[in-house]
Order: C-alpha cells, then structure tokens, then sequence
C-alpha cells in the first residue's frame, strides 16, 4: 500500500516560471500595460504591517494585530536593446526613468501588476496584484567576458496592492484580433509603437496604412511591438492579423 497522499486528479506541478510582471508605460487614466520581458528570480514578498495590542489576558505573550500590507518585488532581467536607436525596450526605459537624477515624487513611481500566468491551463484567478512602486536597480553581469548584460530590480510598494482580475487568458485563442490603441502618436519610420488589444498571439502581419511592419515582436496576447515602416506622414490605419484573420483597422496618425 502507498503512504503517499494522492492529489486531486487533474493537479500539476506549478513552475517558477509561470508569473507575469507587467508597468504601466501610459497614464493611469489610459493605463498601457507593457510586459516586462526575460525575467527571472521574480519573488513577491508581502509584509505585515502590525501594532501592539497586547494586554494583561496575553500573560506576557506577544500580541500583534495586522493594520496593512506593504509589498516588494525583486527581479532580474536582460536587457535588451534596440540596434536601430540604441535604446532599451519600453519597459526597461520605464523602470530605468524612474531613477533618474530629477525623478522625485511622483516621477519616481510605476505603476505595476503581477498575476499567475500558467504554461498550460487555467490561470489562477485569485493571484494578481496592482499596486504602485518606488525603483532601485543595480547591473548584475558585470565581468568582462561579455556576460549579458541584466540588472537586478526591487520594486517597493508605495501604498497597498490592489487585487485584481487576473488579465492573462492563456496562450492560445482563435478569437478575432482587436486594437485598441497604438501609442505613441505621431512616430515615424523606424520608431518604435505599443499595440494593445485581445487576442493578438500568433500575429503573423502588422500593417500601417496598408504597408506591412517588417520588425514586430508579439509580447502577449495583449501586446504587440512594432517598428514604423517607411511611409507619408499622416493617416496610417493599423491592422494586426492572426490566423483568425485581421483586426478591424484602428486609427492611428504617423510623421514620415
């Protein structure tokens, strides 16, 4: 006979790598949730905040009672950047800019979320979290063999985690694609733009105005990064495809 206690029939294993960490790179008004892309060692660590309430009846024994919640967040992460203008990815950019000389008060803030992000089966919908956070970072490759180069973060929480709706809906879809916004405005050959919508896995052409991106990188399902091609300034509909066919065209207004 087994001593082993069995599991529920149909639970697997979870993995270390099945976390998702996302910054806001828009406004909280307009929130436009970037990815943070190649990470690792991603630790959330949730903090008591507790105060004293021991009495006579605790014989001596301690008694703390929780008021709140502080949160952290330490990660690594590649870093990754862009031959064409020598700049890191959005999301690296974000983080990096709040820890610039002059980023104090509100400036040194981002906006965060986290949440269970699976490699197969339903997500779980009670873990994600939103909150935002101060940033420290620090290069963690520093030899010189040419190790890649990755920088080790800590986000800590400035107020409460908030929890949310889990927001990844697993890998695979063949719902239509949708656009919801192209940001920033106004960028020109070559630039760098953020596509965000649903169901945009497995994109197999990003179009402007009719010309096809040659440089798109699909980050998730809600997610695309996608170079300008060449072309006239102005109107310059986008329209994602996927193997469930185009998304309806969305607005968006470039420079040459």
């Amino acid at each position: 006979m087994s001593t082993q206690v069995p599991l529920p029939a149909g639970a697997t294993l979870g993995k270390s790598f099945e976390y998702g960490l996302d910054v806001n790179i828009g406004t909280s008004a307009s929130p436009v949730w970037q990815p943070v892309r190649r990470i690792s060692n991603f630790n959330p660590t949730p903090t008591p905040r507790t105060q004293d309430a021991q009495t006579y009846d605790d014989l001596g024994a301690d008694n703390q009672d929780v008021t709140g919640w502080s949160f952290a967040l330490a990660f690594n992460v590649q870093v990754n950047r862009l031959v064409s203008t020598g700049l890191y990815l959005p999301e690296i950019e974000a983080l990096l800019a709040r820890t610039e000389p002059d980023a104090t008060g509100e400036l040194a803030t981002i906006e965060v979320r986290w949440y269970h992000k699976p490699a197969q089966g339903t997500p779980n919908p009670n873990d994600a979290r939103q909150g935002l956070a101060t940033v420290a970072t620090s290069r963690v490759n520093t030899g010189p063999a040419g190790e890649i180069e990755t920088l080790s973060v800590t986000l800590t929480g400035k107020g409460p985690a908030q929890k949310i709706t889990n927001p990844f809906t697993g890998w695979g879809t063949t719902a239509s694609p949708t656009v919801q916004s192209v940001l920033p405005p106004g960028e020109g050959a070559n630039e760098l733009v953020t596509i965000t919508g649903s169901n945009l896995l497995g994109a197999t052409a990003v179009t402007f105005g009719g010309t096809a991106a040659t440089d798109f990188t699909v980050v998730s399902a809600t997610t695309i990064v996608a170079s300008l091609p060449a072309g006239s300034a102005g109107s310059a509909p986008v329209v994602v495809t996927t193997p469930a066919g185009p998304s309806p065209a969305a607005a968006y207004t470039r420079a040459v």
